[in-house]
């Protein structure tokens, strides 16, 4: 029974990517790190150049459960006025049969609002490509021949694109990006073809809204609390809220609570939607000056919360500084 438990509910996971038109996108409990990960403008953000790589494993108990790797590498283009940024990421996220992998180059403009140059607003973009996979040979059909079903692995690349706003000051920020723009254009259909099988994905162009700010306690202590708001205009909205703190500049601990909301009815929702939600609980440790390890658990507040080990992400960052200019005076970079 506890088996078959298990695949309904990851046969559930997979209906609701492949059909809902629910939350698709990847999404990372430490994106307060590297705000990379959803939104382009940020690229640059940390001046000199940075490597990051996380690696996430949800509902660890789960046959075919979700894991997901990514790295990306970002940096200045010009060192003198700081004002262009360039970079990179590469994403693969597997989901039971379904794979997607996705290649992107970002660049982002800055521009400088005040002579400290402690603030900055920064346009960004992002272009690649995103190839969706179905492995057919990892599905066990109740009806032989079953023409929906691929015989084999199918797949398909189409191109993207990603849009944002980034603002920061030393104590505040407020990011607004667009992520798979060119959905829009083909509303959001994949198609998957052989001659013996046409199956689709449906891809929804998602927004993220976030504001946080920095808060002195002590010399030693400093509180980064944050909100994020992701709408894909066809599932649930959702929104995070977020507490971290920096303890003597060298260990960020904090929570973060997941929950949907309702802006609007949309017809894809029920309206008896059950909104119960996830917590993340998160640790950053610098390491060095140059090397950061990240952890974070997720466990969800719902029924399924029985039924699975949560969710794990290890994340690791590592900073290029550059050395032909070791000496300039560098604002801590805090968001």
């Amino acid at each position: 029974m506890k088996l078959r438990i298990h695949i309904l509910i990851t046969c559930t996971l997979a209906l609701y990517t492949f059909i809902a038109k629910g939350q698709q996108n990847v999404q990372f409990s430490q994106y307060h790190f590297n705000c990379l990960t959803i939104n382009p403008a940020y690229t640059g953000y940390k001046e000199d150049l940075y490597l990051n790589a996380v690696y996430r494993k949800q509902y660890v108990t789960f046959p075919g459960s979700p894991s997901t790797g990514y790295i990306s590498m970002d940096g200045l283009l010009n060192k003198d006025n700081k004002s262009v940024g360039i970079g990179g990421h590469l994403t693969f996220d597997k989901l039971g049969p379904q794979q997607t992998t996705s290649l992107f180059g970002t660049y982002s403009y800055r521009m400088r609002l005040n002579a400290e140059d402690t603030k900055r607003l920064c346009i960004g973009l992002a272009f690649g490509f995103n190839q969706y996979s179905l492995d057919g040979s990892a599905l066990q059909a109740v009806d032989a021949n079953d023409p929906e079903i691929p015989a084999g692995k199918q797949s398909t690349i189409k191109p993207d694109a990603q849009v944002g706003l980034y603002y920061f000051s030393s104590n505040f920020y407020a990011s607004l990006s667009f992520l798979n723009l060119f959905s829009l254009y083909n509303n959001g259909a994949i198609y998957l073809n052989n001659t013996n099988v046409s199956s689709s994905e449906d891809i929804s162009t998602h927004a993220y809204l976030s504001v946080g700010g920095l808060v002195t306690m002590s010399d030693n202590v400093k509180l980064k609390p944050s909100i994020m708001l992701k709408e894909d205009f066809h599932g649930p909205s959702s929104l995070d809220l977020n507490v971290l703190a920096l303890l003597s500049e060298k260990l960020w601990v904090g929570a973060s609570y997941r929950t949907a909301i309702t802006l609007w009815q949309k017809k894809a929702v029920a309206s008896d939607l059950n909104k119960s939600g996830a917590m993340s609980l998160m640790a950053e440790l610098f390491a060095t000056d140059k090397l950061r390890i990240g952890y974070s658990y997720d466990f969800i507040t719902s029924g399924l919360s029985g039924y699975q080990s949560g969710s794990h992400e290890i994340s690791v960052g590592l900073l290029f500084p550059n050395e032909t200019n070791a000496d300039r005076i560098k604002s801590p970079r805090y968001f």
